[in-house]
């Protein structure tokens, strides 16, 4: 697989615009496994979490599989996909595009949360204070957090035991990472007080789950994504 170096680093479209075309080209067939991310991030001459987000673009865009672990598998691809892949800078870049985002994740994450205080069994409620208790070990850590912030919300998804509800929020939430990840990861994840204050909030809806009480827990889902959407709309622009 012949890979060629950035001239620049932190750009992870020009390493998700290779692996496209390799892709798209057939040169990777279906099935194909990726090299590891410490493989590819030697040969793009960038640090992991560039190449991590190179990645989470393919897999939003249905060209990959990431699995457990990180290991990727190439899928097979549509005839004339090409045609209907976003566009990743018009996402980084289209204020309207976000908003229409979080117009979406709010009104399926409101919905999750309510049926999943009805339906979480013991061991998502396990999962979720297992998650909560790694969040609050490492506030103001980037990477972790960003991490822990992300599988909180989808295992929130699968406590409604509704396999619809969890493909929708896959899909949401990875489209919403590709479009607004700089923003998240510089005023959230690496700002430890902000990391705190989202502790509390994920704390507030799982004492709300935990407790079986779905009005309460889309309540406090509600100032959690509010709080989100205040700090992204310092960032977008018209």
């Amino acid at each position: 697989m012949d890979l060629s170096k950035l001239a620049k680093k932190n750009h992870y479209e020009h390493i998700t615009e290779q692996l496209k075309q390799l892709i798209l080209s057939g040169e990777l067939q279906p099935g194909a496994k990726l090299p590891s991310t410490k493989e590819l991030s030697e040969q793009f001459g960038v640090g992991r979490s560039t190449t991590r987000e190179a990645l989470s673009a393919l897999k939003a865009m249905g060209l990959i599989d990431i699995r457990q672990g990180g290991n990727c598998t190439v899928k097979s691809v549509p005839f004339a996909a090409q045609d209907f892949l976003p566009d990743l800078q018009n996402l980084l870049t289209n204020k309207q595009t976000i908003l229409d985002l979080l117009e979406a994740r709010k009104s399926l994450e409101v919905s999750n949360v309510a049926i999943a205080a009805l339906k979480r069994d013991d061991q998502d409620i396990l999962a979720l204070e297992n998650i909560l208790q790694e969040m609050a070990q490492h506030a103001g850590d980037e990477e972790i957090g960003e991490r822990t912030d992300l599988l909180f919300h989808l295992t929130l998804a699968k406590a409604t035991h509704n396999s619809i509800m969890v493909r929708l929020f896959e899909t949401i939430s990875t489209q919403m990472e590709i479009a607004i990840r700089e923003t998240r990861r510089v005023e959230i994840y690496s700002n430890r007080s902000v990391s705190e204050q989202f502790y509390q909030e994920h704390q507030a809806i799982f004492e709300a789950i935990k407790a079986k009480e779905p009005e309460l827990a889309q309540s406090r889902m509600k100032d959690h994504l509010l709080h989100v959407e205040t700090i992204l709309m310092k960032y977008l622009t018209d």
